[in-house]
Parts: C-alpha cells; sequence; structure tokens
C-alpha cells in the first residue's frame, strides 16, 4: 500500500458507533432540507451562496486580499440572511420533523367507510365536470385553513360533498378540509403553490391545492371544471389524470387504508342504490 495512503488512514478519525450515528442523523437533515430545496426558487439561491463560498477559497488560496477582505465582511450577517431567504424551507423542515408522520401516520382516516364517500363524491362531480378542492388532513395542523372558511363540523358523505361543490350553492368556492374524519370547514382559503416548474396554464384551484401541500403533509384531491379529470397532490408533488381506481389506490398509500377493487366499488354502489 502506498505511504501516502497509510497516511492518510492512520489520520482518518476512528469510525465508532456514536460516529455513525452522528453521519447518519446528519445525512438524514441535509436529504430532508434537499428534497424540500428541490424544483424551488430558494434551491437557486443556494446555489449562489455555493459560488460565494467557492469564490472566498479561491481568493484565500491566490492571495487576493481585497476580495477575500469584502467577502469576510459579509460572513457576520449571512446567518441572519439565510433565516430571512430560507424562512418557508426551515419551517417546512421543522414541521417534518416534529410530526410523528416520519415513523407512521398517526393521523390518518381510520374507516374505510369514510373513504368511500369521499371516492364516491369525487366520481361524481368528475363525471359532471363540477370543480372540486378536498384537503384530507394528515399530522401537520390545518386550523388556520379551517378558520378561513366556513365552520360545518359535519359527518363525511358524498351527498354533502357533492352539494357543497355545487355551483348554486355559496360554499363552492375555496376548498373542503377534512380534519379528524369531519368536514372541518369549506369555503377555505389555501396558499398558492410556489414551485416555479409548475405548467404556467395552471389554474387557481389546482395551485391551491398543491400549495397547501407544501406547506403540510396534507393530501389534496382536485377535480377540474373544465375537463372533469382528477388530480392528487401531496407534499408539493401532483398526479394529474387519475382514475378513481388510481385515486382509491393512492388515499389507501397515504392513509393505511385498504384500496378497493372495482367490483367491491360497484357493489357498493349499486347497495346505496338500492337502499335509496
Amino acid at each position: 500500500m502506498p505511504h501516502w495512503i497509510q497516511t492518510l488512514l492512520a489520520q482518518a478519525p476512528t469510525l465508532t458507533p456514536v460516529a455513525i450515528v452522528d453521519i447518519l442523523v446528519t445525512a438524514f437533515l441535509i436529504y430532508q432540507f434537499i428534497s424540500i430545496l428541490r424544483g424551488r426558487r430558494a434551491a437557486n439561491v443556494l446555489l449562489g451562496l455555493g459560488v460565494l463560498v467557492f469564490l472566498y477559497v479561491a481568493a484565500v488560496l491566490a492571495n487576493l486580499d481585497l476580495l477575500r477582505a469584502v467577502l469576510q465582511t459579509l460572513v457576520p450577517y449571512s446567518a441572519l440572511a439565510l433565516i430571512l431567504l430560507f424562512q418557508n424551507e426551515i419551517r417546512r423542515l421543522l414541521g417534518r420533523l416534529g410530526r410523528q408522520g416520519l415513523f407512521g401516520f398517526g393521523g390518518r382516516l381510520k374507516h374505510r367507510e369514510f373513504i368511500n364517500e369521499i371516492v364516491f363524491a369525487v366520481e361524481h362531480l368528475s363525471k359532471e365536470k363540477m370543480g372540486a378542492l378536498i384537503v384530507l388532513e394528515n399530522e401537520v395542523g390545518l386550523k388556520t385553513f379551517v378558520e378561513s372558511g366556513v365552520a360545518l363540523d359535519a359527518v363525511i358523505s358524498h351527498d354533502l360533498l357533492i352539494n357543497i361543490f355545487n355551483t348554486q350553492m355559496s360554499l363552492h368556492d375555496g376548498a373542503v378540509i377534512i380534519q379528524n374524519e369531519r368536514i372541518a370547514a369549506s369555503a377555505c382559503f389555501l396558499p398558492l403553490a410556489s414551485n416555479p416548474q409548475l405548467p404556467h396554464n395552471m389554474g387557481t384551484r389546482h395551485r391551491a391545492g398543491i400549495g397547501v401541500t407544501e406547506e403540510s403533509d396534507a393530501v389534496s384531491i382536485i377535480v377540474s371544471e373544465e375537463t372533469g379529470g382528477i388530480t392528487l397532490a401531496h407534499r408539493g408533488e401532483y398526479w394529474p389524470a387519475l382514475s378513481i381506481g388510481e385515486l382509491d389506490e393512492k388515499i389507501a398509500l397515504y392513509y393505511g387504508g385498504a384500496a378497493e377493487t372495482p367490483e367491491e366499488r360497484e357493489r357498493a354502489v349499486t347497495e346505496e342504490a338500492g337502499q335509496q
């Protein structure tokens, strides 16, 4: 083995169990932060900061005293600047770390019938091309957005959801938020998505549905009033043009319920029609 490699290995710190845990935790935090920055304007800001760091190192190595002095002057203000520039991203990161959803989804819809009611409502809204936005709260609370709308605190039913999004009703504008397995409020205002990579022709309803998932771990279901297309959004990502079966599977994926087969869905609809 070459001497320089032996010297490098001799100087390397001992890899203890504590060091391994330290590395894993640090890597996890960096991964979370990068995943939040992905596709946002803040990623370009972070890239710009990296360029400044590179220039400072180059100035030190090349003895560029003036450039080094200027960059050193900026250092005391860098911490405050980072907090101001990345305040939204830091809030999202702390929200991820603070919720139990890192290890499990404790606040999911626990009863299959509630998921069925939502899926049945979305299927009808899609067929009738009635625009809709339904937000399912997970671990991160949506109280601020609930308070911006009209409080309902109603049992989840597809009839109620369909009536809410009827254009003849005053509550059809805005979002319905489902909280603790109940319809908490309707006509709620949501933040618009900040992702610059979204299509320019994407409407306000879709941007709001995606935006709330950037601020929380909620799941949004959006129905287009132009095409009747169904879109699901989660953690800033979205899946357009979903079928009812695909929607059911994704809700089951995020909330832990087993997805229904097409035969089970058809049987449930038939039984409900017979009861009416």
